[in-house]
């Protein structure tokens, strides 16, 4: 099994969320995060005064797939999120050693 993240700009959630429904994908967890990379964030004026934000809001979605599903998930987000401007966010794949449905008892692959 695999643990996907993805690190993904707020307005995109939706259409990722259904872009997964589409390839299969029965559930994620979404966080709401903050954060810079390169772009490393902006300035903005309010009431006259200009203040620089330097985390930007961003959305992070955990899935937790089979391993068959990687290539498949991880394309539909890419393709999904992707609006071609700096701070479309970051993938990370890791391993996940075991799961467990905590109502039922089932484990491994039959708990995701």
């Amino acid at each position: 099994m695999k643990l996907v993240q993805a690190i993904i700009k707020p307005f995109k959630l939706d259409d990722v969320r259904d872009a997964l429904s589409k390839v299969g994908v029965k559930g994620l967890t979404v966080s709401e995060a903050k954060g810079f990379g390169r772009q490393k964030g902006h300035t903005e004026v309010y009431r006259g005064t200009e203040y620089e934000i330097d985390l930007l809001p961003k959305v992070s979605l955990e899935i937790v797939i089979r391993d068959d599903q990687l290539e498949t998930v991880v394309h539909s987000i890419s393709e999904t999120a992707q609006t071609g401007k700096i701070g479309d966010g970051k993938i990370f794949v890791s391993e996940v050693e075991q799961a467990i449905r905590i109502r039922t008892g089932e484990e491994g692959e039959a708990a995701v």
